[in-house]
C-alpha cells in the first residue's frame, strides 16, 4: 500500500478547480476564490482508505508551463476539471489536457485520469453522453463525476474516486478493450487459488472460502452469503461450480465482475494480503522479510515449518508413495515463477529406486536450502504462502536462529539439529563416492549420475543417541592453497584418502596439519575404497599412527562398492563428533548405543581424564618411600580408589546420556 497519495487538479480557467478544493476542505461554498489554492494535506485518519492525500492546485495565471510539468511528474493522480455548461472546456479535456498529460509521463506507467463536471447545478442536462466517448477512446482514465463545488454535491465523491484510482487502480487488473482481466492478474489470482486450495483437489469447498475470506477480510461468510456467491457463479458460467466447491474458473470470474462493477477495492485487498504490489509482482517485503543473524550462528527450520512443509508435501503426493514424481513436483512449484529445484537436486538427497525425491529427500533438501541461503528459503517459503496458511506475520517466524557456537563449545551442549561436516581429499580419493553413499547409493548407483548433475552438497539424517539430526557433507574443491572460511568453518572435518592409492594420504596430512591441528573442529580420516588392496602410504607416518599422534580416532574403512546401500555407521560417528565436540569420542563400532561404545567414549572422556589426573596428583604429591610403593596395601588402597572414581564417573555419564 502506498504512503501517501499526491492530487493534482489541472483544467481551463475558471472551470472551479479552486472552488472544488475550497468546498471540499470548508464544507462551505467560497464567498471570495483565489486564483490558485495551496497545496493542502489531508490526514490520513479522516481518508476512507486511511492514507494521507495531498491535493494540488493549478493557476495558469500563477504558474508556468515548467511548473505544471513538474507537478504532472509528482502527480499519483490527475483530475481533469471541466464546465458542464462550457463546450470549448470540454473539448480541451481531449484537444489540449490529455495528449499534455501524456506526453509528460511513462507510456507504460500512465497516471490514471478522473474527468471532473463541476458546476452541474447550472444545467438540468447531464454531460455523461459526450464525455462517455472520450471514456471509452482514453484507457487510463478510471471515471467521470459530475458534481458542483457551490451545492457540494459529490466533492467527497470526487476525492474519493481520485484516492481509490491510485490505491486500487484498474489498469494492472483489467483491459476495458477486450473486457476480460490483464494476464498479470490472471496469473495472480491463479497462484492465490492455488495456494487457499489446501486440498489441492481443484476445488475451494466452504472450509477453504471461509479460511479465505477469513484471511483477506478479517471474517468469515455466513453460510447464506456463501451460497449466494457460488449461485451468482452458477448462473454465468457452467463449469464454475463444481461438486458444492467454486472451481478456478469460476474464482476468476467473481473477480471480474467484482473489477466490473467498480469493486477494484475487493480484488486489491486480496492481492495485497498474498504479497502483491501495484504492478502485481510479489513485493520484496513480502518475500524477504527482515531476520537478524549474528556471526557463527545457523539458520534451521523450526517445528512449525516443517508442519507446513509436510502438509504441502502431502497435499501434492497424489499417489500417496511418500516421494514425488516430476509431474507432482512441477505441480508444488507451480505458484513458484521458476523452477527452484535443478536436476542437481536428485544428487543431493535421497531419492527411490525411480529417482523421485523422497519425503525425507524433501524435507532434508529444504534444510539444506535454510542452512546456506536462508534468504532464498525464506523467499521460496512466500511463493507457497507460508504466512497466510500458518497465520503468521512472516516466513521470518519459520527460522530459528542458532546461537554462537562458542556459546555451544562453553556450555558442552547444542540444541542445534543441522550439522555440517566439510570433506576434504585428493583428487579420485573418493570424496563424491562417500558423499553419495551417505544417500544409500552404492557404486553401481553412482555410476548413472551425469557428470553435470553432480552435486558438491549431500544432506541426511542420522540417529545420535536416539535424536534424529541432519547431517550435511560438503565437499570441499582440492586446492590446497585456495580454502576460504567456507571450506574451513564446519562442525566436522572428513579427511579422505584411497587406500589403493600410495601418495593419498599425504594431502590429508597437510590440510589437517596446516588448517585443523590447532583448531577445536573435531577431524575423522577415513579410509576409502577400502574394498581394493592396501597400499602403504608415503608419509613419514602410517595413518594410524598420524591419528594417535594427533589423538584422532583411528581411521575408517570406508567402501561404496558394495551389492546393498552402503553402511551408515560411519556418519553417525561423525554427526556424533558435530555434536559432541568438545568430548573426544573415539567409538570404534560407531553405533554409540552399546555398552562397548559407552566405555571407549568413557575412557577417552574428559571426566575420566580429569580424575586421572587428579589421583595421579593425590598419590605423587605425598611423599611415598620405597617401602610404601613396594607394600601391596599401598597399592590395594590406589586400586581402590581408582575404582571408585571409575564406577563414579561412569554412572555420571550414563545418567548424562539419558538427560540428551
Amino acid at each position: 500500500m502506498r504512503k501517501d497519495v499526491r492530487i493534482l487538479l489541472v483544467g481551463e480557467p475558471k472551470v472551479g478547480k479552486t472552488s472544488l478544493i475550497m468546498s471540499l476542505v470548508s464544507e462551505e461554498f467560497p464567498d471570495v476564490v483565489p486564483y490558485r489554492a495551496e497545496e493542502i494535506t489531508i490526514p490520513a485518519d479522516v481518508t476512507p482508505e486511511r492514507v494521507p492525500t495531498h491535493i494540488v492546485d493549478y493557476s495558469e495565471a500563477e504558474q508556468t508551463d515548467e511548473q505544471l510539468y513538474q507537478e504532472i511528474s509528482k502527480a499519483n493522480v490527475i483530475c481533469i476539471v471541466y464546465s458542464v455548461n462550457n463546450k470549448k472546456s470540454i473539448e480541451k479535456v481531449t484537444s489540449h489536457w490529455i495528449p499534455l498529460i501524456n506526453d509528460r509521463t511513462d507510456k507504460d506507467s500512465r497516471v490514471p485520469l478522473i474527468l471532473v463536471g463541476n458546476k452541474s447545478d447550472l444545467v438540468e442536462h447531464s454531460s455523461m453522453e459526450t464525455i462517455l466517448p472520450i471514456m471509452n477512446q482514453y484507457a487510463e482514465i478510471e471515471t467521470c463525476v459530475e458534481c458542483s463545488a457551490k451545492n457540494l454535491k459529490n466533492i467527497s465523491e470526487l476525492f474519493y474516486y481520485a484516492q481509490k484510482a491510485v490505491l486500487h487502480p484498474t489498469g494492472p487488473l483489467y483491459c476495458p478493450d477486450q473486457k476480460e482481466m490483464r494476464p498479470a492478474c490472471v496469473r495472480a489470482l491463479t497462484r492465490i487459488f492455488k495456494v487457499s486450495d489446501l486440498d489441492n483437489d481443484g476445488i475451494l469447498n466452504d472450509n477453504e472460502l471461509n479460511f479465505f475470506q477469513r484471511t483477506c477480510f478479517n471474517t468469515p461468510l455466513a453460510p447464506q452469503a456463501l451460497e449466494d456467491v457460488k449461485n451468482v457463479v452458477k448462473k454465468n458460467l457452467t463449469d464454475g461450480v463444481c461438486d458444492n466447491g467454486l472451481t478456478l474458473k469460476g474464482f476468476l470470474f467473481l473477480h471480474t465482475l467484482f473489477i466490473q462493477r467498480g469493486r477494484h477495492e475487493t480484488t486489491w485487498t486480496v492481492l495485497r494480503r498474498f504479497g502483491y504490489d501495484d504492478d502485481l509482482e510479489l513485493h520484496q517485503d513480502y518475500l524477504f522479510p527482515p531476520l537478524k543473524i549474528l556471526p557463527d550462528c545457523t539458520t534451521e527450520l523450526n517445528h512449525n515449518a516443517y508442519l507446513f512443509l509436510q502438509s504441502v508435501f502431502d497435499k501434492h503426493d497424489k499417489d500417496r508413495d511418500c516421494a514425488l514424481s516430476p509431474e507432482e513436483l512441477k505441480d508444488l512449484f507451480d505458484v513458484f515463477p521458476y523452477m527452484p529445484w535443478g536436476p542437481d537436486v536428485n544428487n543431493t538427497v535421497c531419492t527411490n529406486d525411480q529417482g523421485w525425491i523422497t519425503y525425507q529427500g524433501y524435507l532434508s533438501q529444504w534444510t539444506l536450502t535454510t542452512y546456506l541461503d536462508v534468504q532464498r528459503c525464506l523467499e521460496y517459503l512466500g511463493y507457497l504462502g507460508y504466512s497466510i496458511i500458518s497465520e503468521q506475520e512472516s516466513q521470518a517466524a519459520a527460522i530459528t536462529v542458532t546461537r554462537d557456537k562458542k556459546i555451544d563449545l562453553q556450555k558442552k551442549q547444542t540444541q542445534r539439529n543441522v550439522f555440517r561436516c566439510n570433506v576434504f581429499g585428493g583428487n579420485g580419493s573418493g570424496k563424491s563416492g562417500f558423499l553419495q553413499g551417505f544417500l544409500g547409493r552404492n557404486l553401481m548407483r553412482q555410476k548413472t549420475v551425469r557428470e553435470e548433475h553432480k552435486s558438491y552438497y549431500a544432506i541426511s539424517t542420522a540417529y545420535v543417541y536416539g535424536q534424529e539430526k541432519y547431517l550435511l557433507l560438503h565437499e570441499v574443491f582440492p586446492d590446497f592453497d585456495f580454502l576460504s572460511e567456507t571450506d574451513l568453518s564446519c562442525d566436522v572435518v572428513c579427511l579422505v584418502y584411497d587406500v589403493s592409492n600410495p601418495c593419498s594420504f599425504e594431502y590429508c596430512a597437510r590440510v589437517f596439519k596446516q588448517y585443523f591441528m590447532d583448531s577445536k573442529t573435531p577431524c575423522m580420516m577415513v579410509a576409502a575404497k577400502s574394498d581394493l588392496p592396501e597400499m602403504k602410504q608415503q608419509y613419514s607416518l602410517t595413518p594410524l599412527e598420524f591419528c594417535r599422534k594427533h589423538k584422532m580416532p583411528p581411521p575408517q574403512s570406508y567402501t561404496c562398492n558394495t551389492a546393498a546401500p552402503p553402511s551408515k555407521d560411519i556418519f553417525i560417528k561423525l554427526t556424533t563428533m558435530a555434536m559432541y565436540p568438545h568430548a573426544r569420542l573415539r567409538c570404534l563400532c560407531t553405533c554409540n548405543r552399546c555398552t562397548f561404545c559407552l566405555c571407549q567414549n568413557l575412557l577417552n572422556s574428559e571426566l575420566l581424564q580429569t580424575v586421572k589426573a587428579k589421583l595421579y596428583t593425590t598419590v605423587f604429591s605425598r611423599h611415598v618411600s620405597q617401602a610404601d610403593l613396594k607394600s601391596s596395601s599401598f597399592w590395594l588402597r590406589a586400586s581402590i580408589g581408582a575404582t571408585v572414581f571409575v564406577v563414579l564417573g561412569f554412572a555420571v555419564y550414563r545418567a548424562l546420556l539419558r538427560s540428551r
